[in-house]
């Protein structure tokens, strides 16, 4: 999936906790970060690398009852396994060990990657890409995890941030790849998930065992498709804490409200890279290579939306109706577009307001969680986002149904967009209006 660059991350007093000694300088810590990085961006490779190649696979299994939905599954579906794994992650991370734990993970995620090049049967292809986004679930919270094992205060926000801004930018370059060599055809894409049998190894060397004990909590969760490792961090974070601190309510309806939001706006973020290869096969478009390099310039667009909310340094809840108004007029260009170049134009506009809308939804998510709560908290977060950005495809699919077209469907909602955004601007206004005026 298509990662936003956050908002630096603040720093609060468990930042000072002393992390593992591990050198901070020389060519060993150099590789150590490279590595950390690159297991980083590994989720992107599986989220983004064969949405150009879905038109190609759509028509070879054209046959298979239900290919329609089920082949934009095969992209999603890892989304899915992430959203069910979220709660828990960090669980299963505090248990297995951070760094044993990443080696088999990365070694999985070559065996499942790899995979759709023998298989023949598209249901066999789709629980394949569900194992992925297992695979994807343990790497991006060991990673993250690591991190901040390994470093500590401003030194670990420094590299947070950094993990999320390769990961941005690399969404933009599996894109254009994934474009390029889907021209030989569809399965040659699944080829590249082998790069991981190459990390693997230097995984197993390079990285240090953390010391028991010097693991240190992750201030604030970035966001973006790094969010998904950061969100796993702090709930390891979250349960050492709660073994020996006493039992608190969980703030269930601070919560409740974004996290619906949240869905909403997974399948807001998500319909450019999911449906734009469609999008432009319906206009005559048939390239994979034109796809590939048409779906990047829109995620470069969320990556210049991400940075654009960055700077401005607001409270993210008066900027929501705003941001899903760009959202929604991006969407409102493509269903009237009649060629590729107005498409990608509605693409862009589009992608400007998703990438402002990510970092917004976990800003004002982790707003309202303290420090105690904020494991459990980005946890449901999280399995809200890629929850909606599974029922993604389904819901434009039933959309396509009753309107008749995909265009259409995604004119559709662009007025859910409009619409939300419309009932969070006069939920604003009805919200300052009953706040107590102060006595002149």
């Amino acid at each position: 999936m298509p990662a936003s660059v956050p908002q630096s991350p603040t720093l609060t007093d468990d930042d000072e906790t002393s992390a593992s000694p591990v050198a901070v300088v020389g060519p060993a810590h150099l590789l150590r970060v490279t590595l950390l990085m690159a297991g980083s961006c590994l989720p992107i490779l599986g989220a983004v690398l064969i949405a150009p190649v879905l038109p190609k696979m759509q028509d070879h299994f054209a046959s298979v009852p239900g290919a329609k939905a089920l082949v934009p599954l095969a992209l999603t579906v890892p989304a899915l396994a992430l959203a069910l794994l979220a709660p828990f992650a960090g669980v299963i991370v505090d248990r297995l060990g951070r760094r044993r734990l990443l080696i088999v993970a990365t070694l999985l995620y070559a065996v499942f990657g790899t995979a759709p090049l023998w298989l023949e049967s598209l249901g066999a292809i789709i629980a394949s890409r569900a194992l992925v986004g297992v695979a994807e679930a343990a790497i991006m919270t060991c990673c993250t995890t690591l991190i901040g094992d390994y470093y500590s205060g401003q030194r670990r926000v420094k590299y947070l941030a950094l993990q999320t801004m390769c990961a941005s930018a690399s969404a933009t370059v599996f894109f254009v790849l994934g474009g390029a060599v889907g021209s030989a055809g569809w399965r040659v894409p699944f080829w590249v998930y082998a790069v991981s049998l190459v990390l693997a190894p230097l995984m197993a060397s390079a990285l240090p065992a953390p010391a028991r004990g010097g693991a240190a909590a992750v201030g604030a969760a970035p966001a973006g498709a790094a969010v998904a490792g950061a969100a796993a961090a702090g709930a390891a974070a979250a349960g050492a804490a709660a073994a020996v601190e006493p039992r608190r309510t969980f703030p269930w309806r601070q919560l409740g409200g974004i996290c619906a939001l949240t869905f909403f706006g997974a399948m807001v973020f998500y319909t450019v890279p999911v449906e734009m290869s469609y999008l432009l096969d319906d206009l005559g478009v048939e390239s994979s290579g034109v796809i590939g390099l048409a779906t990047a310039v829109a995620s470069a667009a969320t990556v210049g939306g991400a940075v654009t909310f960055a700077r401005l340094k607001r409270a993210p809840e008066p900027l929501l109706p705003g941001v899903l108004a760009v959202c929604a007029v991006g969407f409102g260009v493509m269903a009237v577009a009649g060629n590729a170049a107005l498409l990608v134009v509605g693409a862009v506009i589009n992608c400007v307001g998703t990438g402002m809308l990510l970092p917004a939804l976990l800003t004002s998510a982790m707003s309202r969680l303290a420090f105690e709560d904020r494991g459990r908290g980005t946890g449901l977060w999280m399995a809200a986002f890629f929850g909606g950005e599974f029922v993604c495809p389904l819901v434009l699919l039933g959309g396509e149904a009753a309107v008749g077209s995909l265009a259409g469907a995604v004119g559709m909602l662009g007025v859910a967009a409009a619409a939300v955004a419309g009932g969070l601007l006069t939920a604003g206004r009805r919200g300052r209006t009953a706040e107590p005026q102060p006595r002149s």
